[in-house]
């Protein structure tokens, strides 16, 4: 099957790619699961944008966004970037309006909230399932959309390229080996265009607010097919994350409570009922999320309890239950009333700050692959990503990936001579009594990510995590060279891919800063203002 564009997942990035992409030339979207699973779908907060004159709050601009952007990445931002991405707000609010996202309205403009990190209100919503409205409007203008061909439970194995088929001359990218899930049928999906929009890599850790589909596979498949990595040391925490230990269940277990409820006014209290996390910013609970995730980890130690607590009850009568409905009600769910009640909370894994090494355009270092979204590192969140810019890097990225596209390698320009590609080889039928090892690797990688590479790390946890990996690294290369592929081997192959990776870094940088935190270089050291960049030889 050739395309002129493959495009690997199916979120804000992917589907705004793909759907501008359609106009173009042939348009193949692959998605390991339905459309609606990915992170862009749970995503709850909203999207940052500074709007024009008259529909912005008074005093914002493209400058006080920016620089509150560049204090969030604590030095490793590119300003051009941030500038560039931050500059095309207006435009991504009014592309996305007209796909048919609707966006909470105050009177003649838009019902603007403020989070952490933010000195100004800039957050667009639509209440507290922004992301799920994105999703929804971009899946159903993708669907109606002639020319793009959408290939749901078809899981990309690995980038097929040049350099991996021998050829001498400039690695580039060629298509992918995809496996359909539901036949078992591996397919190759041809195209000189390749454009990843896979998500981050929540699943790694043991506690996250991601939905089971981010296994990190983008960054696994461009880091196997030879592309750079980059600063995968910074893995967000979110702050607040529904802690109830006695709920069963992927979603009970990883409930979001949104940034936007500590924006409207919602306080971080100890089971003393003190505002904590005052002790380490002024700003309080709405401080950057590095700040505040390790304020909770640094409580939740000192007093030995379990979580803390965020407490809205202070908020007017039936505040709560008509700014977010969606948390309000899900907590209803679990027994907890919002209004009355603080919120048990912990830190969970939320998003990943690096990625594939990319340019403003989205292009990376292998010719033809451009990756866009939340696996990519193009410069924009530096050590630490400011909330809410990630929707907007992902519409932004996907405009820019198809303008350089176009100007650079359009379809209908000849291509290099590529040499023929081969039909996937299988291994054996998997026996299912050897599945079992398969889901222990799976806890026991996520529990040692947890353990010893989270909020809070040491040298001495980091080369134990390092030395395991190794170990688990050798065992899953046996198990997905010696058995036909499925969709857990592949997500397991994946995770302990971008595991390493997130260690490696961490590793390399003998320093504090941003979202990555080590009791053994606990300062700023100005000898690692730098990207943390890993190439494969």
């Amino acid at each position: 099957m050739t395309s002129d564009f493959l495009v690997i997942g199916g979120g804000i990035a992917g589907l705004s790619f793909a759907i501008r992409a359609a106009a173009h030339g042939s348009v193949t979207l692959v998605c390991k699961g339905e459309l609606p699973d990915s992170n862009t779908a749970w995503a709850q907060g909203g999207i940052a944008s500074v709007l024009p004159e008259g529909l912005r709050d008074p005093g914002d601009s493209v400058d006080l966004h920016v620089a509150d952007t560049l204090d969030a990445g604590a030095g490793l931002c590119r300003e051009d970037v941030v500038r560039a991405i931050v500059g095309e707000g207006a435009t991504t609010i009014d592309e996305l309006v007209a796909h048919g996202a609707e966006f909470d309205r105050d009177g003649g403009g838009y019902d603007l909230h403020k989070e952490g990190g933010h000195s100004k209100r800039r957050i667009l919503h639509s209440l507290d399932t922004t992301g799920r409205e994105i999703a929804n409007s971009l899946i159903d203008k993708a669907r109606a959309t002639p020319g793009l061909t959408i290939l749901e439970h078809h899981f990309a194995i690995d980038l097929i390229t040049t350099g991996k088929l021998g050829a001498v001359t400039e690695d580039r990218v060629l298509g992918a080996y995809v496996l359909e899930s539901e036949t078992g049928e591996v397919k190759v999906l041809r195209s000189d265009r390749v454009v990843l929009a896979t998500g981050g890599c929540g699943k790694v850790y043991l506690y996250t607010t991601n939905p089971d589909s981010a296994t990190g596979d983008g960054v696994a498949m461009a880091w196997r097919a030879g592309a750079s990595v980059a600063n995968m040391e910074f893995i967000q925490f979110h702050p607040t994350c529904f802690y109830n230990p006695g709920a069963t269940g992927p979603e009970a277990r990883s409930f979001l409570v949104s940034e936007a409820v500590r924006g409207e006014g919602a306080v971080l209290i100890n089971d003393r009922g003190e505002d904590f996390v005052k002790r380490s910013d002024p700003r309080g609970s709405l401080a950057p999320r590095d700040i505040v995730a390790r304020a909770i980890d640094r409580e939740i130690k000192r007093t030995g309890k379990p979580c803390v607590y965020l407490d809205a009850t202070r908020k007017p009568p039936g505040f709560f239950r008509e700014q977010f409905p969606y948390i309000h009600d899900k907590l209803l769910d679990f027994g907890l009333d919002a209004e009355k009640q603080p919120i048990p909370v912990v830190p969970a894994a939320h998003y990943q700050c690096g990625g594939v090494v990319t340019d403003i355009d989205g292009k990376t270092t292998v010719r033809g692959l451009y990756a866009i979204g939340e696996v990519a590192c193009t410069g924009l969140h530096g050590a630490n990503r400011l909330a809410s810019n990630s929707l907007l890097e992902g519409n932004v990225l996907a405009r820019r990936a198809l303008d350089h596209l176009l100007h650079h390698h359009p379809p209908g320009k000849a291509s290099p001579e590529a040499p023929s590609i081969p039909d996937w080889s299988h291994g054996d039928t998997t026996p299912p009594d050897e599945l079992v090892v398969i889901y222990h690797n799976w806890d026991e990688l996520r529990r040692l990510m947890w353990d010893y590479v989270s909020i809070v790390r040491t040298d001495k946890r980091l080369r134990r995590a390092g030395t395991r990996l190794k170990n688990l690294r050798k065992e899953v290369r046996e198990f997905y060279w010696g058995h036909r592929v499925n969709a857990d081997i592949l997500e397991l192959r994946n995770l302990v891919a971008v595991a390493s990776l997130v260690v490696d870094c961490a590793i390399r940088r003998r320093e504090s800063r941003g979202l990555h935190h080590t009791l053994d270089y606990p300062h700023l050291d100005d000898r690692f203002a730098k990207d943390t960049i890993l190439r494969r030889f």
